[in-house]
């Protein structure tokens, strides 16, 4: 009983050393990261989606929420857009969406062109709740890289195709070995997430 104990933990100390090889030393998580990133566009359209992503506790933005209102203000800077809809809870307190929309007036953008929708747990309901809002409205839509996968085709499925606009960040953490573990860990939950989406028939 006691060597096949240490057989079999021998066996998942290889394999837990393997995978940190994998993860820490090789392009693995920048390769999957480029793959749930799909298609790149220049997010040229009249109107700009900007899911929420984390919180780190009442009003105070995460790590993914505040790298998508960096890179919505530098797409505004780019294509300055009709409209900007801010979409996503993420909080009571403050809702992440509105925090967003603070960062991007702090940085120059008209908060009259701003607009939240805050009632949104997940990106389902968003994508529901926006084709609503912009009744067919040409859009483009900003995630985080490891999300847009998903979120594409969940506001295509809802009626609302738009041109993705990932916002590097798997990819960008990819490019130091240290950085790489968080990125492999959001990439494997997406992964799931993407699976559960598909048997439920939301993609």
């Amino acid at each position: 009983m006691l060597p096949a104990f240490w057989r079999a933990l021998r066996r998942l100390c290889a394999a837990i050393g393997l995978l940190y090889l994998l993860v820490t030393l090789t392009p693995m998580v920048r390769w999957w990261g480029l793959l749930l990133a799909d298609k790149w566009t220049d997010g040229d359209a009249p109107v700009l989606i900007v899911l929420t992503g984390s919180s780190l506790g009442p009003a105070v933005m995460g790590e993914s929420s505040y790298r998508r209102a960096v890179y919505a203000v530098l797409a505004e800077r780019q294509h300055p857009y009709r409209e900007i809809w801010i979409t996503g809870a993420g909080g009571t307190e403050a809702p992440i969406a509105s925090l967003m929309a603070d960062f991007l007036v702090s940085h120059g953008i008209d908060r009259a062109k701003i607009h939240l929708e805050t009632d949104s747990q997940t990106t389902r309901e968003s994508g529901e709740r926006i084709r609503t809002l912009l009744s067919g409205a040409e859009a483009a839509l900003l995630s985080s890289d490891y999300h847009m996968y998903r979120a594409v085709r969940v506001f295509a499925r809802a009626g609302l195709p738009v041109r993705p606009l990932p916002a590097p960040d798997a990819l960008k953490r990819a490019e130091h070995w240290d950085h790489r573990w968080s990125a492999f860990i959001d990439l494997t939950a997406e992964t799931i997430k993407i699976v559960y989406y598909r048997v439920r028939g939301w993609i």
